[in-house]
Parts: C-alpha cells; sequence; structure tokens
C-alpha cells in the first residue's frame, strides 16, 4: 500500500505512523506476553472448532489448564470473555501464535486469531476513530519497543497493509 492508496477506513495517522513487526528477528513476541486479548462469541466458535488441533502444539502448562479449566478466562474486556494467560504468556503462545500458525495450514493466518491479535498494532478508539498505536499517541500505555516511532522507519500504510485490509473487511461485514 502507498501513500497514494490510502486505506477505506480512516485510519487517523496512517500518514506519519511507522512500525515493524520484527518476531524472530529480535522479538520473541512480546505482545503475547501477558496478552489477554477479549474473544467474540464468533471467534471462541471458530477457536473451539479446531482446538483438538491446536492442544498438541501448545505449551505443557497451557495445554493442561485449557484441558482443566479451558481457554477463556473469567476476566472481561470490552464486555467479552478474555483468552487465559499462564506463566505470563497468551495459552496459544508457543514461539510464536499457535492459532496462527493453523490458521496458515488452513489457509488464511488470521482465520482463527482473536481480532485484537490479528489487527495489532492497528486499533479502534471508542468514538470509532481507526488509528496506529504508537508511544505518545491517544496516550498510549503500552510501551513495546515496536509502538516507539523511532524504532522503524517503515511507514505503517505499507507495512501493516494486511492488517488494515483485514479491518476493512471487518467494517465492510458490519455494514
Amino acid at each position: 500500500m502507498s501513500l497514494t492508496s490510502l486505506p477505506v477506513i480512516d485510519v487517523v495517522n496512517v500518514k506519519t505512523a511507522t512500525f515493524e513487526c520484527t518476531f524472530g528477528r529480535g522479538c520473541d513476541g512480546l505482545c503475547c506476553k501477558n496478552g489477554r486479548p477479549c474473544v467474540s462469541p464468533a471467534e471462541i466458535k471458530a477457536i473451539r472448532g479446531v482446538m483438538a488441533r491446536v492442544l498438541p502444539l501448545l505449551r505443557p502448562e497451557a495445554r493442561t489448564l485449557i484441558e482443566e479449566e479451558d481457554f477463556l478466562s473469567r476476566r472481561r474486556k470490552l464486555g467479552r470473555p478474555m483468552v487465559r494467560v499462564t506463566k505470563g504468556w497468551c495459552v496459544f503462545f508457543n514461539a510464536g501464535c499457535v492459532l496462527h500458525k493453523i490458521g496458515i495450514e488452513d489457509g488464511e493466518a488470521y482465520r482463527y486469531k482473536p481480532r485484537q491479535c490479528a489487527l495489532f498494532p492497528l486499533d479502534k478508539d471508542t468514538d470509532g476513530t481507526w488509528y496506529i498505536r504508537q508511544w505518545g499517541f491517544r496516550g498510549e500505555y503500552w510501551n513495546l519497543f515496536c509502538l516507539n516511532p523511532k524504532q522503524s522507519s517503515k511507514l505503517a500504510a505499507e507495512s501493516l497493509a494486511v492488517e488494515i485490509a483485514l479491518a476493512e473487511r471487518l467494517e465492510a461485514k458490519k455494514k
């Protein structure tokens, strides 16, 4: 995506935000550390539908927790249940997102991944405004190095083209 072909959704800082995911190239998945995405009923159904394939790929402690107590915690965010964490990591994290890996096998990387994870660092404010999370922008609280605009010179409009396209598809489904 170039700046001449900006997204259909209005991303307020798309022309200035920078971002580059360095997972596997210096980042070990810090966004999954204590990652507790909330999940919709449709996402819960999709995850449960592949759970037999997911369980063998999980860290032993995550598999045990899910088998004994489920992958959903009692905690809620945005009115929805949140995914559990064990030993400081999302239960679906094991050298990357297991839900992402299963999605790739099935031809769509974000097929089973919670929306909050799939769209990161693209986010939507309570007023419906889309933006790219950056240090110091809209009160960003998470100090992940990848959200530091000085960390990368790659424009987020290009590096997040897949995530922006996914957000556009999700928005179109609502209409």
